[in-house]
């Protein structure tokens, strides 16, 4: 059975310790199994007030990082590149320490920096991000932590827009410390077939987040929920559900992903309408199962 969870970004940005436990504490009584926990500044959460509230709620946790402007494994100076991985390490020693096992996120340029590349530039940036990647995801390694590296779309990022790039320019780092998170939100957009997209991803698919195609809840949109799930059944994927959509009510992650009106009644509703259809939709939980937390049956 798949857990199905949401991202704290449904609320608010950034998380912070004084944040966490009344929000965690809501997202387990509607019924969630896991939580997304963005890290967007290293000092913005700490492991033992994260590790007080998951014990209490019971909430699987899995770290996610915001390459805001100026973190950048590629393309960029030497200086900037270390502090975007000293903010990764950040990310993978809070994971570790509060028992997430993943931590994902499009780990090579910062969110909405787009620019061309012939062959030979793209095959470099490639190389270079191994590079920079390959003492993250040792890192990761010790700490019992996958890095999941995220494609964007096409107006987020030039870089790795799809499964295929991905794999490519992670070569051999995968299965090492590093696999593939995939979004339904960018694959609507850049693959050709959401559902094959994520079979190509085969092994390497350590976490995905969902949502509607206009970035809202999940269920009663165009997205071919059927195929999706009959992929991720052929990958034998057993990882969460994360349901990543965003406030219209905070102005920094509005303009950062482009939210500019509300995408349900209200941000609760956006989550509980989200956790009821991936509740009864997705084939791996069994309908002869009991009922969540207040569900009725």
């Amino acid at each position: 059975m798949r857990p199905i969870g949401v991202n704290t970004w449904v609320w608010t940005s950034p998380l912070t310790d004084t944040d966490l436990p009344p929000l965690l504490r809501r997202i387990a009584a509607m019924g969630f199994d896991a939580v997304e926990l963005p890290l967007e500044n290293v000092a913005d959460l700490t492991a033992d007030a994260v590790r007080e509230v998951l014990a209490e709620t019971g909430l699987s946790p899995s770290v996610v990082g915001a390459m805001a402007p100026g973190r950048e494994l590629v393309n960029a100076p030497d200086d900037v590149v270390r502090l975007t991985q000293q903010y990764l390490a950040g990310c993978i020693a809070l994971a570790g320490s509060i028992g997430a096992t993943r931590v994902c996120g499009p780990f090579y340029a910062h969110t909405g920096r787009l620019w061309r590349m012939d062959a030979g530039e793209r095959e470099r940036s490639y190389a270079e991000l191994r590079r920079n990647l390959e003492p993250l995801a040792e890192q990761a390694l010790a700490a019992g932590v996958t890095l999941g590296i995220e494609p964007l779309n096409r107006y987020e990022t030039s870089l790795i827009n799809t499964v295929a790039q991905a794999l490519e320019a992670l070569g051999p780092l995968l299965g090492q410390g590093v696999g593939l998170a995939l979004d339904t939100y960018h694959l609507n957009i850049e693959e050709r077939s959401s559902a094959d997209a994520i079979r190509a991803a085969g092994e390497h698919l350590v976490h995905l987040q969902v949502c509607g195609n206009d970035r809202g809840a999940p269920g009663g949109d165009q997205t071919d929920w059927g195929g999706i799930f009959g992929a991720l059944d052929d990958v034998g994927y057993d990882g969460a559900l994360a349901i990543e959509s965003f406030t219209a009510h905070n102005a920094s992650i509005a303009t950062a992903a482009a939210i500019w009106r509300p995408l349900a009644a209200s941000q609760d509703e956006l989550a509980e309408n989200g956790l009821v259809f991936l509740r009864h939709a997705d084939p791996s939980r069994s309908r002869d199962a009991p009922p969540h937390q207040g569900e009725t049956p």
